[in-house]
């Protein structure tokens, strides 16, 4: 009898389930995957480390351990190895195929203050981390960047990141790609520690999260173990669609892999969420998701377009401000946009799904360029979105060039509520949220 090694049977069991991939990607010239070994380290102590937000003012710190005997407890103070306060969580694991994770922890911590340094010990034991809180105004300097992957062109990402001074880090779907290889999910958690620990990355999914085996594994549970968003804290039913504020921008992250249709919970949900915002305290409104709706690149062609016919008359009337997406492998920035047109009181479509992935660049584009395309280029690299106060923003473009951050496109954005957008769309906002 012919026997087959636990790795060779995982990824003929992957490659049965993927088949092949549906985009034409180019592969830069070399940056290796990263070197990790086939099983993460074991060891008691936590790690895996990220943070997100938990609601206002309060922080989820989420770490992983391979001791089941370790508990979900997280010391922290505002002075280096002196604790104040302790708070207690909850575990959660999961099985996949041959893969069982180790134990996930989730510990809410709080009430915080803004734009302060907290010191923190996750589990009774190992080593301290730091965290910085978000600004409770502006301004406020959010990184952005989707389809991160973990290769060299990761790691150069996400050093550029760490180099930019930002409060929070946005992104808009395909983290680890696993791609079903669970072991993957522990090292991208490794590759990320050094800034997720630090400042609140909020993730969306995208379709390389989903990872369902049909009739054997439902999707997304590797995420949602992993990535636990404030989907509660939002009246939102589900992980993959969710939101929050902070310091005066309101951030909805949605789900093009989950139900989006008129008659969906998330579209309901989104209904409900936007109808408790009060724009006259919150001056900016941002949306992520991860397949794109203005997509001038070949790849993907048409992907978002049912999530856009659902959902871009809501977010229309709604006065959105940008729209952050991924997927696509490659930078491009629209005009301001609505119904497939340019449009003054429409929303900035931007893509961003250069992270680094594994799969490489999409550099094949439609031509001619469409009216509403003002920027476009297959590279790798990430955007930071700094919003200074109630009316300007300013948006750039890191390109990753010889590993120096280069800031390859630039742009001023004023807010539509400045621009007296919103009055005008008052009446048709109303109409929308009064429709069953």
């Amino acid at each position: 009898m012919v026997r087959m090694d636990r790795k060779k049977l995982v990824v003929a069991i992957v490659l049965l389930i993927a088949g092949s991939a549906t985009a034409e990607y180019v592969r830069p010239k070399p940056r290796k995957t990263l070197d990790f070994p086939w099983k993460a380290k074991h060891t008691s102590l936590p790690q895996q480390v990220h943070i997100s937000l938990a609601g206002e003012k309060h922080m989820r710190i989420t770490w992983v351990t391979d001791d089941e005997s370790s508990p979900s407890v997280v010391e922290y103070g505002t002075t280096p190895g002196k604790y104040t306060a302790l708070a207690q969580g909850e575990t959660t694991s999961y099985s996949y195929l041959l893969y069982s994770s180790g134990k996930i922890h989730h510990t809410v911590i709080g009430p915080l203050e803004d734009d302060t340094v907290y010191f923190y010990r996750c589990g009774g034991e190992g080593s301290e981390f730091k965290l910085k809180t978000p600004p409770s105004k502006f301004p406020i300097t959010f990184a952005v960047g989707g389809d991160l992957g973990q290769t060299g062109w990761t790691a150069s990402t996400l050093d550029h990141i760490g180099r930019c001074d930002h409060d929070m880090y946005l992104l808009p779907g395909d983290l680890s790609y696993a791609d079903y290889m669970q072991y993957r999910w522990d090292t991208f958690g490794e590759l990320v520690q050094p800034l997720a620990s630090a400042r609140p990355w909020m993730v969306t999914q995208g379709n390389h999260e989903e990872e369902s085996i049909p009739f054997f594994k439902a999707g997304f549970a590797s995420y949602n173990a992993r990535w636990k968003m404030p989907f509660e804290e939002s009246g939102s039913n589900s992980n993959l669609y969710y939101s929050f504020e902070v310091a005066g921008v309101h951030v909805i992250m949605l789900g093009s892999y989950a139900d989006y249709d008129q008659y969906s919970d998330q579209y309901s949900w989104l209904k409900a969420d936007l109808s408790k915002v009060d724009r006259n305290k919150t001056q900016w409104l941002i949306v992520l998701f991860h397949a794109p709706w203005y997509n001038s690149n070949k790849a993907h062609q048409g992907e978002g377009d049912g999530m856009k016919a659902a959902m871009e008359p809501l977010l229309y009337a709604a006065g959105v401000d940008i729209v952050l997406a991924g997927h696509v492998h490659a930078y491009e920035r629209s005009k301001r946009v609505n119904n497939g047109r340019s449009d003054p009181c429409g929303a900035v479509h931007i893509t961003v799904g250069d992270g680094g992935n594994r799969e490489g660049l999409a550099d094949k584009y439609i031509n001619p360029e469409p009216e509403w395309s003002i920027f476009r280029e297959a590279s790798f690299g990430h955007g930071e979105l700094k919003i200074l106060n109630a009316t300007h923003a300013f948006w750039g473009w890191h390109r990753n060039d010889d590993d120096e951050p280069v800031r390859s496109d630039q742009v001023w954005i004023t807010s539509l509520r400045s621009s007296g957008c919103l009055s005008e769309k008052r009446h048709e906002f109303r109409k929308i949220l009064m429709e069953p």
